[in-house]
Protein backbone atom coordinates (compact mmCIF):
# COMPACT_ATOMS: atom_id res chain seq x y z
CA UNK A 1 0.00 0.00 0.00
CA UNK A 2 2.13 2.90 -1.25
CA UNK A 3 2.00 6.28 0.45
CA UNK A 4 -0.14 8.89 -1.26
CA UNK A 5 1.55 12.00 0.12
CA UNK A 6 4.44 12.94 2.44
CA UNK A 7 4.10 11.46 5.88
CA UNK A 8 1.66 8.82 4.68
CA UNK A 9 3.14 5.55 5.92
CA UNK A 10 1.64 2.20 6.75
CA UNK A 11 2.39 0.18 9.84
CA UNK A 12 4.24 -3.11 9.48
CA UNK A 13 1.84 -5.84 10.60
CA UNK A 14 3.37 -9.16 11.75
CA UNK A 15 2.86 -11.67 8.95
CA UNK A 16 1.18 -15.01 9.56
CA UNK A 17 -0.96 -13.78 12.45
CA UNK A 18 -4.72 -13.46 12.41
CA UNK A 19 -4.46 -9.84 13.41
CA UNK A 20 -7.81 -9.03 11.82
CA UNK A 21 -9.82 -11.23 14.20
CA UNK A 22 -10.25 -8.68 17.05
CA UNK A 23 -11.44 -6.05 14.57
CA UNK A 24 -13.88 -8.56 13.08
CA UNK A 25 -15.12 -9.43 16.59
CA UNK A 26 -15.77 -5.76 17.37
CA UNK A 27 -17.60 -5.34 14.06
CA UNK A 28 -19.71 -8.42 14.83
CA UNK A 29 -20.63 -7.12 18.28
CA UNK A 30 -21.60 -3.67 17.02
CA UNK A 31 -23.59 -5.14 14.11
CA UNK A 32 -25.38 -7.33 16.68
CA UNK A 33 -26.56 -4.16 18.39
CA UNK A 34 -27.60 -2.64 15.09
CA UNK A 35 -29.96 -5.50 14.20
CA UNK A 36 -31.27 -6.77 17.54
CA UNK A 37 -34.09 -4.25 17.29
CA UNK A 38 -35.38 -5.59 13.95
CA UNK A 39 -37.22 -8.78 15.02
CA UNK A 40 -38.66 -6.91 18.00
CA UNK A 41 -40.68 -4.66 15.68
CA UNK A 42 -43.53 -7.14 15.99
CA UNK A 43 -43.37 -6.87 19.79
CA UNK A 44 -43.44 -3.08 19.73
CA UNK A 45 -46.38 -3.13 17.29
CA UNK A 46 -48.32 -5.51 19.55
CA UNK A 47 -47.92 -3.16 22.51
CA UNK A 48 -50.32 -0.86 20.69
CA UNK A 49 -48.69 2.40 21.82
CA UNK A 50 -47.19 3.19 18.41
CA UNK A 51 -48.56 2.92 14.88
CA UNK A 52 -46.90 0.82 12.16
CA UNK A 53 -45.32 3.83 10.43
CA UNK A 54 -43.80 5.00 13.74
CA UNK A 55 -42.42 1.54 14.50
CA UNK A 56 -40.91 1.19 11.03
CA UNK A 57 -39.49 4.71 11.36
CA UNK A 58 -37.66 3.54 14.51
CA UNK A 59 -36.06 0.84 12.37
CA UNK A 60 -34.77 3.48 9.97
CA UNK A 61 -33.99 6.29 12.42
CA UNK A 62 -30.60 4.88 13.26
CA UNK A 63 -29.57 5.65 9.68
CA UNK A 64 -29.58 9.31 10.79
CA UNK A 65 -26.75 8.46 13.19
CA UNK A 66 -25.11 5.89 10.97
CA UNK A 67 -24.63 7.94 7.79
CA UNK A 68 -22.80 10.90 9.41
CA UNK A 69 -20.60 8.46 11.34
CA UNK A 70 -19.84 6.66 8.10
CA UNK A 71 -19.08 9.77 6.08
CA UNK A 72 -16.95 11.38 8.80
CA UNK A 73 -15.43 8.28 10.39
CA UNK A 74 -13.99 6.82 7.20
CA UNK A 75 -12.08 9.89 5.97
CA UNK A 76 -11.04 10.90 9.50
CA UNK A 77 -9.56 7.44 10.05
CA UNK A 78 -7.47 8.02 6.92
CA UNK A 79 -6.16 11.15 8.63
CA UNK A 80 -5.84 10.11 12.29
CA UNK A 81 -5.59 6.31 12.09
CA UNK A 82 -8.00 3.40 12.33
CA UNK A 83 -7.83 2.67 16.06
CA UNK A 84 -8.82 6.13 17.41
CA UNK A 85 -11.93 6.15 15.23
CA UNK A 86 -13.02 2.55 15.87
CA UNK A 87 -12.41 2.37 19.62
CA UNK A 88 -15.49 4.48 20.54
CA UNK A 89 -17.82 2.21 18.53
CA UNK A 90 -18.15 -0.53 21.15
CA UNK A 91 -18.99 1.68 24.17
CA UNK A 92 -21.40 3.79 22.10
CA UNK A 93 -23.14 0.63 20.88
CA UNK A 94 -23.41 -0.67 24.45
CA UNK A 95 -24.86 2.67 25.59
CA UNK A 96 -27.39 2.52 22.76
CA UNK A 97 -28.62 -0.89 23.91
CA UNK A 98 -28.97 0.29 27.49
CA UNK A 99 -31.00 3.32 26.37
CA UNK A 100 -33.29 1.03 24.32
CA UNK A 101 -33.94 -0.96 27.48
CA UNK A 102 -35.04 2.10 29.50
CA UNK A 103 -38.57 2.68 28.17
CA UNK A 104 -40.05 0.40 25.46
CA UNK A 105 -43.16 2.60 25.14
CA UNK A 106 -41.39 5.89 24.40
CA UNK A 107 -40.61 6.68 20.75
CA UNK A 108 -38.22 9.41 21.92
CA UNK A 109 -36.16 7.09 24.13
CA UNK A 110 -36.15 4.37 21.49
CA UNK A 111 -35.06 6.89 18.86
CA UNK A 112 -32.12 8.03 21.00
CA UNK A 113 -31.04 4.43 21.52
CA UNK A 114 -31.33 3.68 17.82
CA UNK A 115 -29.33 6.81 16.93
CA UNK A 116 -26.51 5.74 19.26
CA UNK A 117 -26.50 2.24 17.76
CA UNK A 118 -26.38 3.87 14.33
CA UNK A 119 -23.36 6.01 15.18
CA UNK A 120 -21.52 2.93 16.48
CA UNK A 121 -22.42 0.85 13.46
CA UNK A 122 -21.34 3.62 11.08
CA UNK A 123 -17.88 3.66 12.64
CA UNK A 124 -17.66 -0.13 12.61
CA UNK A 125 -18.70 -0.41 8.97
CA UNK A 126 -16.47 2.32 7.52
CA UNK A 127 -13.40 2.04 9.74
CA UNK A 128 -13.66 -1.64 10.70
CA UNK A 129 -14.15 -2.87 7.15
CA UNK A 130 -11.16 -0.83 5.99
CA UNK A 131 -8.98 -1.98 8.89
CA UNK A 132 -9.80 -5.64 8.20
CA UNK A 133 -8.98 -5.16 4.51
CA UNK A 134 -5.62 -3.56 5.33
CA UNK A 135 -4.72 -6.16 7.95
CA UNK A 136 -5.55 -8.90 5.45
CA UNK A 137 -3.43 -7.19 2.77
CA UNK A 138 -0.51 -6.83 5.17
CA UNK A 139 -0.50 -10.60 5.69
CA UNK A 140 -0.70 -11.35 1.96
CA UNK A 141 -4.44 -11.78 1.35
CA UNK A 142 -5.91 -8.44 0.27
CA UNK A 143 -8.73 -10.08 -1.74
CA UNK A 144 -10.06 -11.71 1.43
CA UNK A 145 -10.46 -8.38 3.23
CA UNK A 146 -13.85 -7.29 1.82
CA UNK A 147 -15.23 -10.80 2.33
CA UNK A 148 -14.03 -10.96 5.94
CA UNK A 149 -15.51 -7.55 6.69
CA UNK A 150 -18.89 -8.37 5.18
CA UNK A 151 -19.00 -11.77 6.90
CA UNK A 152 -18.29 -10.16 10.27
CA UNK A 153 -21.11 -7.68 9.80
CA UNK A 154 -23.59 -10.22 8.49
CA UNK A 155 -22.81 -12.69 11.28
CA UNK A 156 -23.40 -9.91 13.79
CA UNK A 157 -26.70 -8.96 12.15
CA UNK A 158 -27.79 -12.61 12.25
CA UNK A 159 -26.76 -13.18 15.86
CA UNK A 160 -28.39 -9.97 17.04
CA UNK A 161 -31.71 -10.74 15.35
CA UNK A 162 -31.77 -14.40 16.37
CA UNK A 163 -30.82 -13.99 20.03
CA UNK A 164 -33.07 -10.96 20.57
CA UNK A 165 -36.08 -12.71 19.02
CA UNK A 166 -35.67 -15.93 21.00
CA UNK A 167 -35.15 -14.10 24.29
CA UNK A 168 -38.11 -11.79 23.68
CA UNK A 169 -40.39 -14.69 22.76
CA UNK A 170 -39.40 -17.26 25.37
CA UNK A 171 -37.34 -15.60 28.16
CA UNK A 172 -38.37 -13.19 30.91
CA UNK A 173 -38.00 -9.41 30.56
CA UNK A 174 -38.50 -9.35 26.77
CA UNK A 175 -37.82 -5.63 26.44
CA UNK A 176 -34.69 -5.72 28.62
CA UNK A 177 -32.69 -8.94 28.64
CA UNK A 178 -31.29 -9.01 25.09
CA UNK A 179 -30.14 -5.38 25.30
CA UNK A 180 -28.28 -5.88 28.57
CA UNK A 181 -26.53 -9.03 27.31
CA UNK A 182 -25.48 -7.23 24.16
CA UNK A 183 -24.06 -4.28 26.10
CA UNK A 184 -21.89 -6.59 28.23
CA UNK A 185 -20.55 -8.56 25.27
CA UNK A 186 -19.81 -5.47 23.21
CA UNK A 187 -17.67 -3.92 25.92
CA UNK A 188 -15.55 -7.08 26.04
CA UNK A 189 -15.14 -7.00 22.25
CA UNK A 190 -14.06 -3.36 22.46
CA UNK A 191 -11.29 -4.10 24.95
CA UNK A 192 -9.51 -6.59 22.68
CA UNK A 193 -9.17 -3.93 19.97
CA UNK A 194 -6.38 -2.37 22.02
CA UNK A 195 -3.99 -5.13 20.94
CA UNK A 196 -4.48 -4.72 17.18
CA UNK A 197 -1.64 -3.04 15.24
CA UNK A 198 -2.40 0.22 13.50
CA UNK A 199 -2.28 0.11 9.69
CA UNK A 200 -2.72 3.84 9.01
CA UNK A 201 -0.75 5.87 11.57
CA UNK A 202 -1.89 9.44 12.06
CA UNK A 203 -0.31 11.87 9.65
CA UNK A 204 2.15 14.36 11.14
CA UNK A 205 0.66 17.82 11.46
CA UNK A 206 2.91 19.26 8.76
CA UNK A 207 1.79 16.55 6.32
CA UNK A 208 -1.94 17.00 6.85
CA UNK A 209 -3.96 18.56 4.09
CA UNK A 210 -6.92 20.77 5.05
CA UNK A 211 -9.65 18.71 6.68
CA UNK A 212 -12.04 19.56 3.86
CA UNK A 213 -9.69 17.77 1.44
CA UNK A 214 -9.89 14.56 3.49
CA UNK A 215 -13.67 14.76 3.49
CA UNK A 216 -13.75 15.18 -0.30
CA UNK A 217 -13.90 11.65 -1.73
CA UNK A 218 -12.94 12.18 -5.37
CA UNK A 219 -13.35 8.48 -6.16
CA UNK A 220 -17.15 8.87 -6.02
CA UNK A 221 -16.87 10.39 -9.51
CA UNK A 222 -15.23 7.28 -10.92
CA UNK A 223 -17.39 5.92 -13.80
CA UNK A 224 -17.42 2.42 -12.35
CA UNK A 225 -18.61 3.66 -8.97
CA UNK A 226 -21.40 5.70 -10.54
CA UNK A 227 -22.58 3.06 -13.00
CA UNK A 228 -22.01 -0.19 -11.11
CA UNK A 229 -21.81 0.49 -7.36
CA UNK A 230 -24.49 3.19 -7.04
CA UNK A 231 -27.29 1.21 -8.79
CA UNK A 232 -26.45 -1.83 -6.65
CA UNK A 233 -25.98 -0.29 -3.21
CA UNK A 234 -29.56 0.54 -2.07
CA UNK A 235 -30.69 -3.03 -2.73
CA UNK A 236 -28.27 -4.43 -0.13
CA UNK A 237 -30.48 -3.43 2.79
CA UNK A 238 -33.53 -2.81 0.64
CA UNK A 239 -33.94 -6.54 0.12
CA UNK A 240 -32.66 -7.28 3.63
CA UNK A 241 -35.27 -5.00 5.21
CA UNK A 242 -38.02 -6.62 3.16
CA UNK A 243 -36.89 -10.09 4.25
CA UNK A 244 -36.67 -9.55 8.01
CA UNK A 245 -38.95 -6.56 8.62
CA UNK A 246 -41.76 -6.34 6.05
CA UNK A 247 -42.53 -10.00 5.37
CA UNK A 248 -42.63 -11.08 9.06
CA UNK A 249 -45.12 -8.29 9.75
CA UNK A 250 -47.35 -9.29 6.83
CA UNK A 251 -47.37 -12.96 7.85
CA UNK A 252 -47.47 -12.55 11.65
CA UNK A 253 -51.15 -13.58 11.92
CA UNK A 254 -50.39 -16.97 10.36
CA UNK A 255 -47.60 -18.26 12.61
CA UNK A 256 -49.49 -19.78 15.52
CA UNK A 257 -48.97 -17.20 18.24
CA UNK A 258 -45.18 -16.94 17.88
CA UNK A 259 -44.76 -13.74 15.84
CA UNK A 260 -41.50 -12.60 17.46
CA UNK A 261 -39.86 -16.00 17.07
CA UNK A 262 -41.06 -16.11 13.46
CA UNK A 263 -39.56 -12.68 12.79
CA UNK A 264 -36.28 -13.88 14.27
CA UNK A 265 -36.41 -17.07 12.22
CA UNK A 266 -36.92 -15.06 9.03
CA UNK A 267 -33.95 -12.84 9.89
CA UNK A 268 -31.76 -15.85 10.71
CA UNK A 269 -32.79 -17.57 7.50
CA UNK A 270 -32.17 -14.52 5.30
CA UNK A 271 -28.88 -13.56 6.94
CA UNK A 272 -27.72 -17.18 7.11
CA UNK A 273 -28.21 -17.45 3.37
CA UNK A 274 -26.38 -14.14 3.04
CA UNK A 275 -23.42 -15.61 4.93
CA UNK A 276 -23.52 -18.75 2.82
CA UNK A 277 -23.29 -16.93 -0.49
CA UNK A 278 -20.54 -14.65 0.80
CA UNK A 279 -18.36 -17.70 1.40
CA UNK A 280 -18.49 -18.58 -2.32
CA UNK A 281 -18.65 -14.98 -3.59
CA UNK A 282 -14.98 -14.95 -4.63
CA UNK A 283 -15.80 -17.53 -7.28
CA UNK A 284 -18.42 -15.18 -8.72
CA UNK A 285 -16.62 -11.86 -8.37
CA UNK A 286 -14.08 -10.87 -11.01
CA UNK A 287 -12.26 -7.59 -11.69
CA UNK A 288 -12.80 -8.13 -15.43
CA UNK A 289 -16.51 -7.29 -15.24
CA UNK A 290 -19.39 -6.57 -12.89
CA UNK A 291 -20.47 -10.20 -12.89
CA UNK A 292 -21.01 -10.43 -9.12
CA UNK A 293 -23.13 -7.27 -9.12
CA UNK A 294 -25.26 -8.52 -12.01
CA UNK A 295 -25.81 -11.94 -10.43
CA UNK A 296 -26.73 -10.24 -7.17
CA UNK A 297 -29.34 -8.04 -8.84
CA UNK A 298 -30.85 -11.02 -10.66
CA UNK A 299 -31.25 -12.73 -7.29
CA UNK A 300 -32.74 -9.60 -5.71
CA UNK A 301 -35.27 -9.30 -8.55
CA UNK A 302 -36.30 -12.93 -8.03
CA UNK A 303 -36.65 -12.30 -4.29
CA UNK A 304 -38.82 -9.24 -4.86
CA UNK A 305 -41.07 -11.23 -7.20
CA UNK A 306 -41.45 -13.94 -4.55
CA UNK A 307 -42.20 -11.29 -1.93
CA UNK A 308 -44.94 -9.92 -4.17
CA UNK A 309 -46.39 -13.43 -4.47
CA UNK A 310 -46.21 -13.95 -0.70
CA UNK A 311 -47.87 -10.60 0.05
CA UNK A 312 -50.68 -11.38 -2.35
CA UNK A 313 -51.37 -14.90 -1.07
CA UNK A 314 -50.12 -14.60 2.58
CA UNK A 315 -48.51 -17.99 2.03
CA UNK A 316 -45.94 -18.96 4.67
CA UNK A 317 -43.93 -21.26 2.35
CA UNK A 318 -43.70 -18.56 -0.32
CA UNK A 319 -42.78 -15.95 2.28
CA UNK A 320 -40.02 -18.15 3.64
CA UNK A 321 -38.74 -18.80 0.10
CA UNK A 322 -38.73 -15.06 -0.52
CA UNK A 323 -36.65 -14.50 2.63
CA UNK A 324 -34.13 -17.10 1.46
CA UNK A 325 -33.73 -15.53 -1.98
CA UNK A 326 -33.63 -11.98 -0.65
CA UNK A 327 -30.97 -13.07 1.86
CA UNK A 328 -28.85 -14.45 -0.96
CA UNK A 329 -29.26 -11.19 -2.83
CA UNK A 330 -28.28 -9.20 0.27
CA UNK A 331 -25.12 -11.21 0.89
CA UNK A 332 -23.82 -11.17 -2.68
CA UNK A 333 -24.70 -7.48 -3.17
CA UNK A 334 -22.71 -6.54 -0.07
CA UNK A 335 -19.58 -8.45 -1.11
CA UNK A 336 -19.84 -7.30 -4.73
CA UNK A 337 -20.07 -3.65 -3.70
CA UNK A 338 -17.20 -3.85 -1.22
CA UNK A 339 -15.02 -5.63 -3.77
CA UNK A 340 -15.68 -2.95 -6.37
CA UNK A 341 -14.86 -0.24 -3.83
CA UNK A 342 -11.60 -1.96 -2.86
CA UNK A 343 -10.55 -2.01 -6.53
CA UNK A 344 -11.53 1.59 -7.23
CA UNK A 345 -10.18 3.44 -4.19
CA UNK A 346 -6.61 4.59 -3.67
CA UNK A 347 -5.19 3.65 -0.24
CA UNK A 348 -5.95 6.98 1.44
CA UNK A 349 -9.51 7.02 0.04
CA UNK A 350 -10.47 3.42 0.81
CA UNK A 351 -12.17 4.22 4.13
CA UNK A 352 -13.94 7.24 2.67
CA UNK A 353 -15.27 5.42 -0.39
CA UNK A 354 -16.31 2.46 1.78
CA UNK A 355 -18.26 4.94 3.90
CA UNK A 356 -20.03 6.37 0.87
CA UNK A 357 -20.93 2.86 -0.32
CA UNK A 358 -22.37 1.87 3.05
CA UNK A 359 -24.32 5.15 3.25
CA UNK A 360 -25.96 4.29 -0.06
CA UNK A 361 -26.77 0.76 1.11
CA UNK A 362 -28.64 2.11 4.13
CA UNK A 363 -31.04 4.04 1.93
CA UNK A 364 -32.70 0.63 1.69
CA UNK A 365 -33.55 0.66 5.40
CA UNK A 366 -36.19 3.29 4.72
CA UNK A 367 -38.06 0.80 2.50
CA UNK A 368 -40.20 -0.73 5.32
CA UNK A 369 -41.26 2.72 6.52
CA UNK A 370 -42.11 3.89 3.00
CA UNK A 371 -44.10 0.73 2.30
CA UNK A 372 -46.05 1.12 5.55
CA UNK A 373 -46.76 4.75 4.68
CA UNK A 374 -47.99 3.83 1.16
CA UNK A 375 -50.01 0.82 2.32
CA UNK A 376 -53.23 2.85 2.44
CA UNK A 377 -52.84 3.67 -1.26
CA UNK A 378 -51.10 0.65 -2.78
CA UNK A 379 -51.19 -3.03 -1.89
CA UNK A 380 -47.98 -4.76 -0.92
CA UNK A 381 -48.37 -6.90 -4.03
CA UNK A 382 -48.24 -3.77 -6.18
CA UNK A 383 -45.34 -2.27 -4.24
CA UNK A 384 -43.22 -5.41 -4.42
CA UNK A 385 -44.07 -5.66 -8.12
CA UNK A 386 -42.83 -2.11 -8.62
CA UNK A 387 -39.68 -3.05 -6.68
CA UNK A 388 -39.06 -5.97 -9.02
CA UNK A 389 -39.22 -3.67 -12.04
CA UNK A 390 -36.90 -1.15 -10.34
CA UNK A 391 -34.31 -3.86 -9.66
CA UNK A 392 -34.40 -4.95 -13.30
CA UNK A 393 -33.81 -1.35 -14.42
CA UNK A 394 -30.76 -1.15 -12.13
CA UNK A 395 -29.56 -4.48 -13.51
CA UNK A 396 -29.76 -3.04 -17.03
CA UNK A 397 -27.61 -0.04 -16.04
CA UNK A 398 -25.00 -2.29 -14.42
CA UNK A 399 -24.96 -4.71 -17.36
CA UNK A 400 -24.42 -1.89 -19.86
CA UNK A 401 -21.53 -0.58 -17.75
CA UNK A 402 -20.12 -3.95 -16.71
CA UNK A 403 -16.73 -3.46 -18.32
CA UNK A 404 -16.34 0.25 -17.61
CA UNK A 405 -12.62 0.97 -17.13
CA UNK A 406 -11.76 -2.69 -17.68
CA UNK A 407 -10.00 -5.03 -15.24
CA UNK A 408 -6.96 -2.77 -14.95
CA UNK A 409 -6.62 0.89 -14.21
CA UNK A 410 -9.67 1.12 -11.99
CA UNK A 411 -7.86 3.08 -9.31
CA UNK A 412 -7.41 6.70 -10.29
Amino acid sequence: MPPSRPGDTAAVVPAGRRTWWPVAAAMLAVAWGGNEFTPLLVMYREQGDMGPVTVDALLAVYVLGLVPALLLGGPLSDRFGRRPLLLPAAPVSALGSLVLALDPSSPVVLSIGRLLCGVALGLAMAVGSTWVTELSAATGDRAAGPRRGSLSLTTGFLAGAGVAAMLAQFAPWPTLLSYVLHAAGTLVAGVILLRVPETRPALPRDARAPLADDLRITAVRHPRFLRVVVPLAPWVFGCGGCAFAVLPSLLSDHVGGLPIAFAGMMAILALGCGIGIQVVARRIDTPASARASMVALVIVAAGMALAAWASGTLSLPVGIAAAVVLGLGYGLSLVAGLSEVARIAAPRQLAGLTAVFYSLTYVGFFVPMVLAWLADTWTYLEMFGFGTVAVLLCLTVVALSSRTAGPAGLRR
